[in-house]
């Protein structure tokens, strides 16, 4: 007769939940430079700005649909969670500058790497400050992501700015997401991020408007209608990753990663014609064998969960 154990501390436990919301979350982020793109002539400043106060306008949508805005002012008379919170802004704003200008200046590639390093940054973060464990098979695949990270930027022939501040601003983005926890639920947490920013997306749309003129209404209604989807396209993936990262250990997070900065480097290379000289070839060559070492250690320990939940009597 079967009976039920408790897992060991030890091993991971994988959230089937979570790991579907990090996996939606990562898939939309890998296709976000077509979308960035398709906003031409909108410079990076003003895309920023809207992304800002529509993904605000976005969550408070939400909220007043599934009335959850009680809950939410009840987090207002938590200064802790409030300035938290409003750390993590300051985060999300340096990713979303740098990013989307590398996404309208044709260095989708190079964010690409950001997001390739960003993985390793998440689990030495995880290891370091939260005290999650790695598996051996886990050291080898960061191993060699580390010796990807160190071809590509030789490839490069420069430090790769763009790549590192994505990969650090998500990173410590992930790890504040990761110690509010249950706390700050995914729309609650987008909202009171976006709340700190809507002055600072106030005063570049106010510097816009001086110099070089707003966009919004000025370039055809089909123009219109794709930045006014600025907020729903901001922040749906950041509300699926905030719910994943309540699910899962930060380490697990890290190897999802890997799922967007794919997608962004085939649509660099093979939609947008970007370089790929041979080295930058070795070094992604490199980041896909760690990919399929993780992935096959990630599904190695959830079927080994699964036979620790339930076994013979």
């Amino acid at each position: 007769m079967p009976s039920t154990a408790s897992p060991d501390p030890a091993t991971p436990t994988v959230s089937r939940s979570g790991l579907l919301f990090a996996i939606g979350s990562y898939v939309l982020w890998g296709f976000l430079p077509i979308y960035f793109i398709a906003l031409a002539p909108t410079g990076p400043v003003e895309v920023v700005a809207w992304r800002i106060l529509l993904s605000l306008v976005f969550c408070a949508l939400v909220m007043t649909v599934a009335r959850t805005w009680r809950p939410f002012l009840a987090l207002l008379r938590d200064r802790r969670i409030v300035f938290t919170m409003g750390l993590a802004g300051v985060l999300i704003f340096v990713n979303w500058q740098t990013y989307v200008f590398a996404a309208m200046t044709d260095q989708v590639v190079e964010a690409a790497l950001g997001y390739f390093i960003n993985p390793i940054v998440t689990v030495f973060l995880g290891v370091l400050v939260l005290r999650e464990r790695l598996t051996v098979t886990q050291w080898v695949a960061v191993g060699i992501s580390l010796v990807a990270v160190l071809v590509l930027a030789i490839g490069y022939g420069q430090l790769p700015w763009i790549a590192l501040v994505l990969a650090f601003s998500f990173g410590f983005y992930g790890l504040i997401k990761k110690r509010v926890g249950p706390r700050v639920d995914a729309v609650s947490g987008l909202t009171l991020e976006t709340l700190w920013l809507a002055p600072v997306a106030g005063v570049q749309l106010a510097l816009v408007a001086a110099t070089t003129g707003l966009t919004m209404g000025t370039a055809g209604a089909w123009h219109t209608t794709l930045l006014l989807a600025a907020g729903a396209v901001t922040a749906i993936p950041l509300i699926l990753f905030a719910a994943a990262s309540r699910r899962l250990p930060l380490t697990q997070m890290g190897f999802i990663q890997y799922f967007a900065p794919f997608i962004q480097f085939v649509v660099g290379v093979f939609v947008l014609g970007e370089p790929m000289p041979l080295e930058r070839w070795i070094g992604f060559a490199l980041v896909w064998v760690a990919l399929v070492i993780l992935t096959f250690d990630l599904v190695r320990g959830a079927r080994a969960a699964r036979r620790i939940v339930i076994e013979p009597a």
